[in-house]
């Protein structure tokens, strides 16, 4: 084999080698690089979902606040519903208490 022939043969390997190893490098930059994107995205996701909960938290109570206070409303409007009720009775029942005494 001539000399010639053996020296490209030689440089076709080195050049074969070093584009090897320069795409192992750009494999592992890529590989780097996707793991990087990927852990950014999965924080910006926690944070997005932390800032969701919270406000779905704020919400949820402003709501039971505001039920709280319907109940509330709607709790002392019966009570004092039933409160006139009951002291007319107590009228009526003191008025009857009184006619069976006087009448006795």
């Amino acid at each position: 084999m001539p000399l010639e022939a053996m020296r490209r043969i030689i440089e076709a390997e080195n050049e074969a080698g070093q584009a090897k190893t320069l795409a192992q490098q750009e494999a592992q930059k890529a590989v780097f690089d996707t793991i990087s994107a990927g852990k950014e995205g999965v924080a910006i996701t926690a944070s997005r979902a932390r800032s969701d909960i919270a406000q779905l938290k704020r919400a949820a109570a402003q709501n039971a606040a505001d039920q709280a206070k319907e109940l509330a409303s709607r709790t002392a409007n019966r009570q004092a519903t039933l409160r006139a009720r009951a002291e007319r009775r107590l009228e009526d029942a003191a008025k009857l208490i009184i006619e069976r005494i006087v009448d006795a």
